[in-house]
């Protein structure tokens, strides 16, 4: 197969395992018909539908919008940094099975991240081998472990296991800061402040050189990079004029920032332009979000126009994220 790959799409499972005494936020799903609602800490966090787990309507969805591989990751607010590792661990391994279940449905068709408790990094690394056990590329994980930046050294024994299994990393905006500066309103959690949480991780990461650190990791942050890309003028810039503020980073910000990959959820032409000029349009990868709301239509029919680039070298740009 050598058609376009969706690098960023979501799965719910179809169904949690039960709570059995665990953490108060645990969730829990609820089916009915085509429709679903995920309830976490007894209030509903998210109504849903089946393309989340469904691998039938998912292909159907693809053949829409002109993709021919999905990457499948969990919904983000599965990740469940909050429980205690041990919650977290049964949790991440029941979701690694599901979305391993959908890839081996339609092999080619979806490649499968998984996840991982990491709010204990040494649990986490340990896991990585049952990851790559059920047949997952890579690993989602947030824009942070319950407030620890994931430039913090204690995510190091994790970020060395995974670069040591060759797997592969996403992160997405997880419980965003600043959204309280936005009247709490929650619907502008995904809409405006996961840019800005997004370019908080990757200034993290930049900082602290782990992509120097751990060079053959290979992460993709999700829409776009966020703001990242309109921060690294004022990052390169404060660099080279500011002594106190070059010790910061190990190396050129913007180096270090094309080292990573990107997603193309950004909507506008001009946008995801503006993200190949500062980061380059080989670490860009088609990306959707879907099935969520906020999803970005026929995404490789748009990165492919406002780039000007081919199918088979977006194709290729995710093959060298994925190390597939």
């Amino acid at each position: 197969m050598d058609g376009p790959i969706d690098a960023h799409t979501h799965f719910v499972p179809r169904t949690f395992p039960s709570a059995g005494g665990r953490d108060a936020r645990w969730p829990s799903i609820a089916i009915a018909g085509d429709s679903a609602a995920v309830t976490i800490g007894g209030k509903l966090f998210r109504a849903i539908d089946s393309r989340s787990w469904d691998a039938d309507r998912r292909l159907d969805d693809m053949a829409a919008d002109g993709i021919e591989t999905q990457v499948v990751s969990p919904m983000p607010e599965l990740l469940s940094y909050w429980f205690s590792p041990q919650d977290g661990d049964a949790f991440a391994e029941h979701v690694n099975e599901a979305i391993a279940e959908l890839c081996a449905r339609r092999p080619g068709r979806f490649i499968g991240l998984g996840m991982v408790p990491l709010q204990d990094p040494a649990l986490a690394a340990r896991r990585l081998e049952a990851v790559k056990g059920f047949g997952l590329r890579g690993i989602e994980i947030g824009s942070h472990v319950n407030g620890v930046p994931l430039g913090d050294s204690r995510l190091d024994e994790f970020y060395a296991a995974a670069e040591a299994a060759e797997l592969c990393l996403l992160v997405h905006p997880l419980h965003p800061a600043g959204l309280e500066r936005m009247a709490g309103l929650a619907p502008l959690a995904a809409v405006a402040a996961f840019p800005l949480e997004t370019a908080l991780a990757a200034t993290a990461l930049l900082t602290h050189g782990v992509t120097e650190r751990f060079p053959r990791l290979k992460f993709l942050l999700s829409h776009g990079g966020g703001a990242l890309p309109w921060i690294l003028p004022r990052l390169c810039a404060t660099r080279s004029l500011d002594p106190a503020l070059s010790d910061l980073f190990p190396n050129d910000p913007r180096a270090m920032a094309r080292k990573m990959f990107y997603d193309s959820i950004l909507y506008e032409d001009a946008a995801l332009r503006f993200l190949a000029q500062s980061v380059g349009a080989d670490n860009i990868v088609v990306g959707s979000d879907y099935p969520f709301t906020i999803k970005q239509p026929r995404p490789s029919e748009f990165t492919e126009r406002a780039l000007g680039i081919s199918q088979g070298a977006l194709r290729a740009n995710a093959v060298r994220w994925l190390g597939a």
